[in-house]
């Protein structure tokens, strides 16, 4: 799943088919940034509106920020786990009937840098009652831990994300999420 095919419109439209049949959701996406027509970076988005930097290009944030770097860009830490951890928290199971579903977009190497993020999401993946709707980046390079122990679970249905198939995922994701598995 490379960038720029569609993965992260594509998990904004199943999240909205779900919350609008019912199912509870929460969780978080990532979105990029421009300015005068290019990239400068990264937002975390969660599923309430909040918005901060998960990263921006170079040194454009300001001093004293725990810094990670992923090619060009600066990841922000303390703002991707302000936003991020306290929705995987409490996406978890609502108590009631039927399973609530978490948004997780993207399990990536910027997020990679967060120890919490890490364990979050294994909660979160371990959770009985609660369906993850992520998204992982196709392997090349060095292998991310976590993301290769995502897909090789057996609890777990990958989906690959072309600019060909994209647009007729969403009935599938919708029903395999539907269906309980994460």
């Amino acid at each position: 799943m490379k960038g720029g095919v569609g993965k992260t419109t594509l998990i904004q439209k199943a999240s909205e088919v779900l919350k609008s049949s019912g199912v509870p959701v929460d969780g978080f996406y990532t979105e990029e940034v421009r300015q005068g027509g290019r990239r400068i970076g990264f937002d975390v988005v969660t599923l309430s509106g909040a918005r901060g930097p998960l990263s921006r290009i170079g040194s454009e944030l300001p001093p004293g920020k725990r810094e990670c770097c992923v090619g060009q860009y600066v990841v922000d830490l303390t703002s991707f786990e302000r936003l991020a951890l306290p929705v995987l928290r409490n996406a978890g199971p609502r108590g009631g009937p039927g399973q609530s579903v978490c948004v997780i977009d993207e399990v990536g190497k910027m997020e990679l840098f967060s120890q919490p993020f890490i364990q979050a999401v294994r909660q979160m993946l371990s959770s009985p009652g609660t369906v993850v709707l992520g998204t992982i980046p196709v392997p090349k390079g060095k292998p991310l831990a976590l993301v290769e122990e995502i897909r090789t679970r057996n609890d777990i249905k990958v989906f690959s994300v072309t600019k060909e198939n994209r647009n007729h995922l969403l009935p599938e994701i919708v029903t395999c999420v539907q269906s309980g598995r994460k």
